[in-house]
């Protein structure tokens, strides 16, 4: 027997039906998606005109054009020129005024030394100076305030400390007590004029802190031998000047002001 011719399947409309045009329900979901967001797309560039508007005035007044000018007529606001900042110096003080200050809580402290020293009779025992580092009370002549070659302080130096101290002892100055010799080598007491210097510097120090009251944090002690004299001569009385130990009531302020100092102290006219 001859096999059986298979049948043929058609639509309502006389076509062939394919199973495999399932494709395309997957292709028209693509394009009704693809609709959508350019729907959306389009929704979002709309502009709100006042909104807007807003902003355009907003931007405008901001980069400094004249509210309501065309922007190819804008008009730019003249900017404000700011003063050149001053280098921080004091409330309100320039730096000469400043050093003027300073000199004069120098010259206080000066005053009032000098007339503690006058009530004593000792007001020729010592120097004052002033110059960048501060006030200076010197006291030269070791004779006057140490036995030869020794760093023993005799009952005048501390008759002169005790002036200076009771001074000192209030203030919140640093100090520095700094002590120099003559250059003549090796002494009979100490091994060279450091020593020598150092120790009578380190001895007044001692007598400003235990006797006078003077706060141990903010003074210290130095001695510089014979290195830094104030009298270049070999005499007898420029040697006495090159032995001394000064008393130094450091400044404050900044390096800058501290330098005015100096050049305050030449134009005064002399007590």
């Amino acid at each position: 027997m001859s096999p059986r011719p298979r049948r043929r399947n058609f639509n309502n409309d006389g076509g062939e039906e394919h199973p495999d045009e399932r494709w395309m329900a997957s292709y028209m979901d693509m394009v009704t998606v693809l609709m959508c967001m350019f729907i959306v797309l389009f929704a979002m560039s709309s502009i709100d005109e006042a909104k807007f508007e807003a902003l355009r005035q907003s931007l405008a007044t901001g980069f400094g054009i004249v509210d309501g000018a065309p922007s190819a007529q804008a008009v730019l606001v003249e900017p404000v020129l700011l003063p050149p900042i001053a280098e921080p110096e004091g409330p309100g003080y320039s730096a000469v005024e400043l050093a003027e200050l300073e000199l004069d809580d120098l010259e206080a402290l000066r005053d009032s030394i000098d007339a503690n020293l006058h009530e004593r009779g000792l007001s020729q025992t010592v120097e004052f100076t002033f110059d960048e580092r501060g006030l200076t009370v010197g006291l030269v002549g070791s004779a006057t305030y140490f036995a030869p070659d020794r760093a023993d302080l005799s009952e005048m130096a501390k008759a002169v400390l005790d002036s200076i101290s009771v001074v000192l002892a209030p203030t919140a100055r640093e100090v520095s007590v700094e002590g120099h010799a003559d250059h003549h080598g090796q002494t009979v007491n100490f091994p060279t004029d450091w020593e020598l210097s150092a120790g009578r510097a380190a001895r007044v120090l001692r007598h400003l802190v235990d006797g006078g009251g003077v706060a141990a944090d903010r003074i210290g002690a130095v001695g510089y031998g014979a290195a830094r004299p104030i009298a270049s001569g070999s005499s007898l009385a420029d040697m006495a000047k090159n032995r001394r130990v000064d008393v130094v009531v450091l400044s404050d302020e900044a390096e800058n002001v501290r330098n005015l100092i100096p050049s305050i102290v030449a134009d005064e006219p002399p007590n």
